[in-house]
């Protein structure tokens, strides 16, 4: 979870609108990751991170798992990519899929169908063979697996740099400038 609100708080200092999705289990990851509460109306939620990131520049709506006419579920809708961070093996099965149970899962299907980004950050290790040929299923279709796994060659000093280096990297493959970390061959690494 500390991935996924690094990217939110890198999103909107880039001045970037983002739709947030949540599931319940996020719901819970939260609560035991990072002590966050969030409420299970998205409304809420909506108004609880608009108000700690108030000061950011970027624009957020929030919608929850069945609220269907949000904008992101149709083809039409206007979103340029997607990143479900982090991704539950179940949930990157479901995509794998088809499923679209869930507005998180329809929304990567229209990624998938509009040949639009789609970044999948997959939170379980090991992973078992099933995992493997789901993950294989979607990058042949176009999406990016980026699993979770930070590197050390910057020499992190504190957790923080390492949850920096992944939400970087995501940022990298969403094309958004970011002074996460400094670039590969600039710092003499």
């Amino acid at each position: 979870m500390p991935y996924a609100m690094r990217l939110l708080e890198s999103l909107l200092i880039a001045d970037k609108s983002v739709y947030l999705l949540y599931s319940q289990a996020a719901q819970i990851v939260a609560q035991q990751e990072m002590g966050l509460s969030l409420p299970s109306s998205s409304r809420e939620v909506q108004h609880q991170l608009r108000e700690q990131y108030r000061h950011l520049p970027g624009r957020l709506q929030v919608f929850g798992r069945d609220e269907w006419f949000a904008p992101i579920a149709s083809g039409t809708g206007v979103a340029d990519a997607m990143v479900v961070c982090p991704c539950t093996m179940g949930t990157l099965a479901a995509i794998a899929t088809g499923m679209s149970d869930n507005l998180i899962e329809r929304a990567a299907d229209v990624s998938l169908k509009e040949h639009r980004k789609l970044i999948l950050v997959p939170r379980e290790t090991p992973f078992s063979a099933i995992h493997l040929e789901n993950m294989l299923k979607l990058a042949r279709l176009g999406a990016v697996i980026l699993p979770a796994n930070p590197g050390f060659y910057h020499h992190p000093s504190n957790v923080q740099d390492l949850v920096d280096f992944v939400a970087a990297r995501i940022l990298d493959h969403l094309d958004v400038p970011h002074q996460l970390m400094a670039r590969w061959g600039k710092d003499g690494t």
